[in-house]
């Protein structure tokens, strides 16, 4: 990208933004597919249309199987602190690590693709808990199933990929990441990125939050030859003109990830495992054996890190603070408790106490802005 559609093109591609069922957005597709140019700058894009067109014909066949009482969902509602999906290929052990992680009741077999729904277990850390999803194994090739595992990925606060100690752990991993990267799901944090909501009135609004590498004309421009008039733009990072296109059309979620070395036991020399792997990884790698066990802890230190939330314990005026605590973002303060437990508590808010790292002294009063570290005790003083 930028790559220089033609007029009609543009105009069918605003028939799909235009389109409301699944249906008739997999028509404006196959429309849109037939006017775009075939050549090197537009491969990303037709590649995007032709994934997209088999992600609705999934959607059409589903509905169609609910409406005949058949078929199981894939979607898994979030529950505890937060949602972990283990991803891998077959028979990388992701049963045997979600049975010992969660207790769930995961099939565990040497016969591949055992697992063909997603399976759901909570996995005990501190006073919170995970919840870990065992994703259906990735299958090379693998069309409306593999579609169905990267909805479950992007649904994620966050992905486990599992790798076989082994087997050629840098080539499985080096194709598990390609395989997210098409898909729209990348494990690195992205140089920068941007976002666009259609509005239906307003103009095109730009939000600046890091640096374009552009004029605010040349977004406008784009976005009109879309024929996209009303939107808001923001931008994060260090983005040009060509991440805004790519916004237009599909934008790459970011998902923080780990990886687990399962099956250490079946090697001879675990400290040398994958020795290059190891030093390209930007990831967190953590060496286990789902079957001789180690310590939970350890990876659920890793998973509180990487989610980025902190927990909260609240307390009445002369009260003691809860056991069970409010998980937020971290970063988040002290209006962010207070919408949490009541909205009133905004508006009657007068001070609050804290206890904690992130004040200078135990009890200290603190405003609606300040923020909160891991494991602070917060007390909110209403006006009476």
């Amino acid at each position: 990208m930028v790559t220089n559609l033609p007029a009609e093109a543009k105009a069918k591609f605003a028939k799909y933004m235009e389109a409301r069922t699944p249906e008739e957005k997999l028509r404006a597709l196959e429309e849109f597919l037939s006017a775009v140019p075939k050549h090197k700058g537009t491969e990303n894009l037709v590649r995007w249309i032709r994934k997209r067109m088999a992600e609705l014909r999934e959607e059409i066949e589903e509905k169609k199987q609910k409406k005949s009482g058949g078929g199981l969902s894939f979607f898994v509602e979030k529950e505890g602190a937060a949602q972990l999906v283990l991803l891998g290929f077959t028979k990388s052990g992701k049963s045997a690590l979600l049975r010992f992680l969660t207790g769930a009741k995961a099939e565990v077999s040497d016969i591949p693709y055992t697992t063909k729904f997603p399976v759901v277990g909570m996995m005990q850390y501190e006073d919170i808990q995970f919840q870990i999803v065992e994703a259906p194994s990735i299958i090379p090739e693998g069309g409306g199933w593999n579609t169905k595992v990267v909805g479950l990925a992007k649904n994620s606060d966050g992905i486990i990929i599992v790798l076989d100690a082994s087997r050629d752990c840098k080539s499985d991993f080096k194709h598990i990441v390609e395989f997210l990267n098409d898909n729209g799901i990348s494990i690195e944090k992205p140089r920068g990125f941007v976002e666009i909501e259609k509005s239906h009135a307003g103009g095109i609004r730009i939000v600046n939050y890091g640096r374009f590498l552009g004029t605010e004309e040349d977004v406008v421009k784009l976005l009109n030859s879309y024929r996209i008039y009303n939107a808001m733009v923001r931008i994060y990072g260090e983005a040009d003109l060509d991440d805004v296109e790519k916004a237009i059309f599909e934008r790459v979620v970011y998902k923080p990830a780990l990886v687990l070395l399962n099956k250490i036991d079946l090697v001879n020399d675990a400290n040398n495992l994958c020795s290059d792997l190891l030093k390209e990884l930007k990831l967190p790698v953590i060496a286990v054996s789902a079957v001789r066990g180690f310590k939970k802890d350890v990876i659920g230190d890793e998973i509180f890190r990487l989610v980025d939330i902190i927990r909260i314990y609240t307390k009445p005026p002369n009260g003691e603070p809860s056991s069970k605590p409010l998980v937020l973002r971290k970063g988040a303060t002290v209006l962010d408790v207070a919408k949490a437990i009541h909205k009133d508590f905004v508006k009657k808010f007068a001070y609050a106490r804290v206890w904690g790292t992130s004040v200078k002294y135990p009890g200290q009063r603190v405003g609606l802005d300040h923020i909160l570290h891991d494991k602070d005790v917060v007390e909110i003083v209403l006006r009476k």
